[in-house]
């Protein structure tokens, strides 16, 4: 008999070369997959994004016929970047304009919840230092408990509240500046109260050294 006959049921050795190669192409296949159907729906993800974004500005700034986009550029507000400037890494609020007149601004904040980052954005009138209403953009609470604060009762409270805003236990509520935080979901609806205070604090100053520069 030749040396060369294997027993019966004894499976042939594969190179540990060879079945590396196969792992490794089988890897890059499925990353070009990705990327292909990454860059196929980026488009799409990018205007639904959009259309979100403007949609949640209306609502923070009810009664507006436009608003203009602002740009964080060299420690102040802008209307246009310098050449070679990508908008897309440049922080950004959004003026809210009605009868040539302006009325408040829309300012993103985000900040760290019980699961993750709470992303919002809330209508701010400069003059009075009030909200006029409140968008909750991206939230990975607790189904059922965190997620209460994108409830239409409570995003009511942001349309005219004072700030800076106080968070108060559940019919607490006395001063214009306070905002009742939801039973059992007391670090997201926090977490959403000092989000804004935190950007309000931030922006408010920006916001009034662009209003002395010329309004909308």
């Amino acid at each position: 008999m030749s040396g060369d006959t294997k027993a019966p049921g004894t499976a042939p050795k594969i190179s540990s070369f060879r079945l590396l190669g196969t792992m490794g192409g089988a890897g890059a296949l499925a990353g070009l997959l990705i990327v292909l159907v990454y860059q196929f729906t980026l488009p799409t993800v990018l205007a639904n994004r959009a259309a979100r974004l403007e949609t949640a500005i209306h609502q923070v700034l009810p009664g507006i016929e436009r608003y203009d986009t602002l740009y964080f550029h060299n420690r102040a507000l802008v209307r246009e970047l310098p050449p070679g400037v990508d908008a897309r890494k440049v922080e950004k609020v959004y003026a809210g304009v009605a009868g040539g007149r302006e009325r408040g601004y829309a300012i993103p904040a985000s900040q760290a919840g019980f699961q993750d980052a709470i992303d919002v954005i809330f209508g701010f009138d400069p003059a009075g230092r009030a909200t006029l209403g409140l968008v909750i953009l991206s939230s990975r609470e607790t189904p059922g408990l965190g997620d209460k604060i994108e409830a239409p009762k409570w995003l009511e409270q942001f349309a005219g509240a004072q700030t800076p805003l106080s968070a108060v236990k559940a019919g607490q509520s006395e001063r214009p500046e306070d905002v009742e935080m939801i039973t059992g979901a007391t670090i997201s609806s926090r977490t959403v109260i000092g989000a804004i205070n935190k950007a309000v604090e931030r922006w408010a100053p920006i916001i009034e050294a662009y209003r002395a520069g010329g309004k909308p």
